[in-house]
Formats: C-alpha cells, sequence, structure tokens
C-alpha cells in the first residue's frame, strides 16, 4: 500500500496518482513501470524508467488496474468499449474485465466507452447499473467526460488509472 502524502489515502501498490485528491505518488524524476509486449509471449517483472522504454509503437491509452496492477495497453481502435462477458450475451465489450473481478465490482456487461477523437480522450458511461465515476465523481450516462492523463476511472467499483501517450 502507498500512503498519500497529501490526504493520507491508501492507494494500491503502482498507483502514480491518488485517487482522492489526485497528487503524484511518485516522487521521482522519471516513473517505474513494467515492460509489456503486445506480441503473444508476454514479458512481466522487468523493471524499466520511462525515458529507457522501448518503443511500443502508437499506444494511445492504457489501463492501469489499481488493485491487480495489471496494466493493458491499446491501440488499434478510436473507440474501446469496456465491460464483462455474459452467458448468450449478443454484442461483447472490446475489453473484457471479467478476469479483474468485473462482476463482484459492479461492472456492467457494455458498461462505458473511451473514444479518441483529434487530439481529444473521452469517456462515456453506457447507462451502467453501477455508475462510473472519474476522480471520485459519478458522471452521467450518454454524456462525454474528458478524460486527462492520470485520471482515476471506477467502473463500479473497479478503478484503473488512464495513462495517455
Amino acid at each position: 500500500m502507498i500512503i498519500c502524502p497529501n490526504c493520507k489515502s491508501q492507494e494500491s501498490d503502482g498507483a502514480i496518482f491518488c485517487s482522492e485528491c489526485g497528487t503524484q505518488l511518485i516522487q521521482s524524476d522519471s516513473a517505474q513501470t513494467q515492460k509489456f509486449s503486445t506480441d503473444s509471449e508476454e514479458l512481466r517483472g522487468e523493471i524499466f524508467y520511462v525515458d529507457e522504454m522501448p518503443n511500443q509503437g502508437a499506444t494511445w491509452i492504457t489501463l492501469h488496474l489499481l488493485e491487480t496492477g495489471d496494466i493493458l495497453p491499446f491501440s488499434e481502435r478510436n473507440e474501446i468499449t469496456l465491460g464483462r462477458l455474459s452467458e448468450n450475451q449478443p454484442i461483447e465489450p472490446d475489453i473484457d474485465l471479467t478476469p479483474f473481478k468485473a462482476f463482484d465490482n459492479g461492472v456492467s456487461r457494455l458498461h462505458a466507452v473511451i473514444r479518441h477523437n483529434e487530439g481529444n480522450v473521452v469517456l462515456v458511461d453506457l447507462g451502467s447499473s453501477n455508475g462510473t465515476y472519474v476522480n471520485g465523481m459519478r458522471i452521467m450516462p450518454n454524456i462525454e467526460q474528458p478524460l486527462r492523463h492520470g485520471d482515476i476511472v471506477a467502473l463500479g467499483k473497479l478503478k484503473m488509472q488512464i495513462v495517455l501517450s
């Protein structure tokens, strides 16, 4: 656990910003991150400094799941739906959060969408049952909410940090 030096909130290991007050939790000149591969062979546990990271291509958004520390980078599409799979579901989300306890955390089958358009990144709640939150504030369904690098997004109770590049 990391304790925020500003508000004393407890954050999961690996958090970059406090989910309560937004204070940056990493105080060094260059943040540490895990190296990942977009190939089928996954490399975990190797630590690199951000300024030493190999070029991974045109990744525009990375989701950093705060509870598990998993890092999910995406680059192929300008729109990504987030949710969980369910039996006999005719439409599936682009990102299945089922392996990250999505059901237990109140993530809907089609919970939200993240869009990237002309340098702007927005989040839209798709009428989810348990709501979508940005930095602790619930957003209205079907209305675009701008996202910034470091924002904490909660789908129900499943928290993730937005890393934009």
